[in-house]
């Protein structure tokens, strides 16, 4: 049999009902991984007790015929989602020691089905950045690297950890969060598939908060399918979060046949960006091919306050960031700052919040209160607020004309050397969202897909964007362009 590492989930699933493997045998081979790849830095808290127990319970319900698909797999969480006793973080100094007494619903919903947790994943603090370069824990680190060089690379940001222990087989799959493209951009960056849900498909409550109106959870693994069958078991209506729908979950497995003879996918011009490398253009147009090739028709459509997205984004992300990190204060949970004599709760706020804070989340926070604050509201908060609202318009416009899908490039480049942007402009960083945050403004599902690798052997990948509520149409699409493009790829192990 293949090495329990190199399972996908739908491999897993059938060898454990087929009694060629225990949940028990399944978990011991990825905790042994995650204890030899330490170089990487994905894993930032262990649960292996944890795991054992939940493997024995995963083991028994197989046996008694009770067990759904996701039942004996082992996953990772993101650092963003609360579990119960077990260390949270987000990523942060701010949150050093905190340990929820409460589950947050997504995990729930997969411990629920008998998935087995590994351990909390490295992050960007708060879920703030491209990179995974603002981590308290330290950087999470790429398994690929490019050509002959040792130049260590960025795994993507914000879910980057997710991203690390996927493509490096430490994890069948893992929980990402998604505001701006930090699912899909870290899939792209190192080879694995990832899809944003439709905003309100999965239940926010439980997950640390960043920006409300944007965060939306989902899974990161190695194939389409694997995508299908974990997205279904984090779905579902949350009566506990306000902005959870209440929509039946369809078996999105079911529907991956593969078959999108006479869909007519969209191909956006205003993503045809000036400067943009070679490579990336030639994916696009490989993944156009790909697609036509398979029965699909190809029609150029126009999202054209594209252009704005960017600026809306940040200005909306971090208005909303400055107000839900309000609540980290030294005074009920996490680090407190040292005082000095004469100190008063003033002072208190002022020293925890520049101690625990990081420079990128402080300079969001100061972004948002400044976009926030009298006189600034509607110049800046409310005009981006419009704006959002017309490149929602815009998605809606092109759908109700007939387009099933739109293509486009999930990234700018491939993976590039941490510590690259040190110095550069933060707006440089920022530009790596460029293809992903209008889905997240439009509240649309988007889905990365590796297609190809760049003259480097690095992976990229390319995206596609779906009707809100149609992650099974979107993602059969995807399974689609994952069988034409063929991509089989690994990391050669070097950690």
């Amino acid at each position: 049999m293949t090495q329990l590492t190199d399972l996908t989930i739908a491999g897993a699933r059938d060898a454990l009902r087929a009694g060629d493997t225990t949940a028990a045998e399944l978990t011991d081979a990825h905790l042994a991984a995650i204890e030899g790849a330490g170089a990487l830095n994905a894993f930032v808290h262990h649960t292996p007790e944890i795991a054992r127990a939940q493997a024995t319970a995963a083991d028994a319900r197989i046996k008694a015929g009770d067990a759904p698909a996701m039942c004996g797999i082992p996953i990772g969480v993101k650092d963003l989602f609360c579990t119960k006793g077990v260390a949270s973080q987000a990523g942060s100094r701010i949150l050093e020691g905190f340990k929820p007494e409460y589950e947050s619903t997504i995990t729930s919903q997969l411990f629920d089905a008998g998935s087995i947790m590994l351990g909390k994943l490295n992050m960007d603090e708060f879920a703030m950045g491209s990179s995974n370069e603002t981590s308290t824990y330290g950087n999470a680190v790429n398994p690929w690297k490019a050509g002959n060089s040792d130049a260590a690379l960025t795994p993507g940001g914000s879910s980057g950890g997710s991203a690390a222990a996927v493509a490096a087989r430490l994890c069948l799959g893992a929980l990402g969060t998604d505001t701006g493209g930090s699912i899909r951009q870290p899939a792209a960056f190192t080879g694995i598939t990832g899809i944003k849900p439709t905003y309100g498909r999965c239940s926010r409550w439980g997950v640390v908060a960043f920006a409300s109106s944007l965060d939306q959870a989902g899974p990161m693994t190695r194939t389409v399918r694997d995508s299908a069958i974990m997205l279904a078991a984090m779905s579902g209506h949350d009566p506990k979060d306000s902005t959870s729908a209440d929509l039946a979950v369809p078996d999105f497995e079911a529907m991956l046949t593969g078959d999108i003879k006479g869909q007519v996918i969209g191909i956006p011009r205003e993503y045809r960006m000036d400067g943009m490398p070679e490579e990336i253009e030639t994916l696009w147009q490989d993944g156009i091919a790909m697609l036509k090739d398979a029965g699909a028709e190809i029609r150029d459509i126009s999202l054209p306050h594209t252009k704005y997205a960017l600026p809306a984004y940040y200005v909306i992300a971090p208005a909303e960031a400055s107000s839900n990190l309000a609540r980290y204060d030294g005074v009920r949970f996490g680090h407190r700052a040292k005082l000095s004599q004469g100190d008063g709760i003033t002072e208190m706020y002022e020293k925890t919040r520049a101690e625990g804070f990081g420079d990128e989340v402080q300079r969001r926070v100061m972004v948002g209160t400044y976009v926030l604050s009298a006189g600034f509201y509607d110049a800046y908060y409310n005009r981006a607020r419009k704006v959002r609202a017309l490149i929602k318009k815009d998605f809606e416009d092109v759908f109700a004309d007939g387009i099933d899908a739109i293509l486009t490039p999930a990234t700018p480049s491939s993976a590039f050397e941490l510590g690259a942007m040190k110095d550069a402009d933060p707006i440089q960083m920022y530009l790596n969202d460029v293809f992903t945050v209008t889905v997240n403004l439009a509240g649309l599902p988007g889905v990365a897909v590796p297609t190809g690798q760049d003259k480097r052997g690095l992976p990229m990948g390319l995206q596609l964007i779906g009707k809100p509520w149609e992650e099974g149409a979107l993602l059969n699409v995807a399974q689609c362009l994952e069988d034409r493009a063929g991509f089989v790829a690994q990391p050669s192990k070097w950690w």
